[in-house]
């Protein structure tokens, strides 16, 4: 876990040194807020495609050559991104960065590979948090790197750093990593990555899970996509401020992932955990939208990061349960399946939202979606209890 660990902390921080930059590039080539949020919403779009890919290729081929393919073709989507001279240049970068992170996906897997079902949970909210390290040092450096006015901010250097923390990666994972997938389960995987999408048919239960977590992503690519014109047209924050706020709320989601996953799911169960992440990240979103000073916007920020870290290791969790072991990969990665189908949708509507009613809309409108997720646990709660009684009534026959 702990080579798994610095592999997804180096990977995703090259990731995160171009969170809150890809924005104000676009602005800099003249996109306008609906441009800008699609520019953001091609990454998903191409995430969703892939993710299943390459979940059903990591159970028949691996997981090693999956994270090591897909981190190539990441650092080759930054070296597109560093020489960017227009919008279109900026499609094609993150249409190809959306499509090879199925390392994402790939490393939920490999976690669940070596853990145990009692500490599933404990070990994807490692592999959380190594993500949550990326994106929390990755905005800060970005940002840092490129400089706070818009005019001058430098934003090649940044993106050549983030195409060879992506090499690194790769690199780590052909030396230091061994495969986790026996060559038996690999042998006896389905290869046709198209059955995977009838999981969701198959199990309501993890349909449930994965419509829950649409509903919490689909508010948390808002905020993603929007965070930083939001901050730029209220308050005139440049880049190196967005990005000081993103570390705040990263620092959050990683404290809560490392610690109070680990202490929290014995005493209150994932379910539980998964809901009060919920109430906790509509109570953020809410705050952040009605701040009427930039130094308000972070207590609101605290709130979406205790939010995401209690509801992203326990829901990811309960939806591991519903796998078996030859398809755990493709099960992981049709739940991913749900999270990037909400990263398609949201910056689109989000970015047509913050141009026609105003900046702070799409944090209310996302509230109320996340809201919606609160439903979607019921109804998984329901669902596996209704499994566990079928089970009883299939032993005493």
């Amino acid at each position: 876990m702990r080579v798994l660990f610095l592999v997804c902390v180096i990977d995703v921080l090259g990731f995160g040194i171009l969170i809150p930059l890809v924005p104000y590039m676009a602005t800099r080539f003249g996109a306008a807020p609906e441009l800008i949020t699609a520019i953001l919403g091609i990454y998903s779009l191409c995430q969703l495609l892939g993710a299943p890919i390459w979940g059903a290729l990591s159970d028949r081929y691996g997981r090693r050559p999956i994270l090591i393919s897909s981190m190539l073709g990441a650092s080759a989507s930054y070296l597109l991104l560093a020489g960017a001279t227009g919008v279109p240049t900026l499609f094609l970068a993150r249409a190809l960065a959306g499509f090879m992170a199925g390392n994402i996906a790939t490393a939920m897997a490999y976690a669940s590979d070596i853990s145990t079902s009692a500490d599933r949970a404990r070990s994807l909210g490692l592999v959380g948090a190594a993500i949550g390290t990326g994106f929390m040092l990755g905005p800060a450096i970005g940002g840092a790197i490129a400089g706070e006015s818009l005019q001058s901010a430098d934003f090649h250097r940044p993106a050549l750093l983030a195409a060879s923390l992506s090499l690194l990666a790769a690199l780590l994972v052909s030396t230091l990593l061994p495969e986790s997938r026996s060559a038996e389960l690999r042998a006896n995987a389905h290869a046709a990555p198209a059955s995977r999408f009838a999981l969701l048919r198959a199990q309501p239960t993890l349909r449930w899970l994965t419509l829950g977590a649409w509903c919490v992503t689909f508010s948390q690519s808002t905020l993603d996509s929007t965070f930083a014109i939001w901050a730029l047209d209220r308050y005139r924050a440049g880049p190196r401020t967005v990005g000081i706020a993103l570390l705040a709320l990263a620092i959050v989601v990683i404290a809560m992932q490392t610690l109070g996953v680990r202490r929290l799911v014995p005493r209150l169960g994932e379910f539980r955990l998964a809901c009060i992440g919920v109430g906790c990240w509509v109570s953020g979103m809410l705050a952040v939208a009605v701040s009427s000073r930039l130094a308000l916007v972070l207590p609101g920020l605290v709130l979406c990061g205790l939010g995401a870290g209690a509801f992203t290791p326990s829901n990811s969790a309960m939806a591991s349960h519903q796998a078996r072991s030859r398809n755990l990969g493709a099960t992981m990665g049709t739940y991913q399946f749900g999270t990037s189908l909400a990263r398609v949708l949201a910056p689109f509507i989000a970015g047509v939202i913050f141009q026609h009613w105003g900046p702070s809309a799409p944090f209310l409108i996302g509230a109320l979606v996340t809201l919606q997720a609160s439903w979607c646990m019921l109804a998984a709660r329901g669902g596996v209890r209704a499994e566990a009684r079928a089970r009883e009534s299939d032993v005493e026959r």
